[in-house]
């Protein structure tokens, strides 16, 4: 009887996905920058958050002068901008400060 764990289709099949990783780990450097490429980093998802709350910052300040000018803009809208540029900058107010606090931590760390 042959046991199924070690039959010549399993063996082949393990074979194969052994050989498959093994060439996903020997892949050449500049594949791997690549990949690497694709992924954001901290400082540009930082410099992202910081201008879209600049942005909200200055739409909403456009909003508050056309409607202070007298155009024909209704004051939900303006105070719906208002509060969206304040929640995006307290809420990137709040990721620096836990940021400063885990930084203070590590620094603080004994070595």
């Amino acid at each position: 009887m042959v046991n199924p764990v070690t039959s010549g289709a399993n063996i082949a099949s393990m074979l194969q996905t052994l050989r498959a990783q093994q060439a996903q780990a020997s892949a050449p450097p500049a594949e791997l920058a690549a990949q690497q490429i694709n992924k954001p980093s901290f400082t540009d998802a930082v410099k992202d958050a910081v201008s879209n709350v600049n942005e909200l910052q200055m739409q909403s300040r456009d909003l508050q002068q056309r409607y202070e000018r007298g155009e024909e803009i209704p004051l939900a809208n303006v105070v719906l901008g208002m509060q969206k540029s304040s929640i995006a900058f307290e809420a990137t107010l709040q990721v620096r400060n836990k940021v400063l606090k885990a930084y203070e931590e590590i620094m603080n760390m004994p070595v």
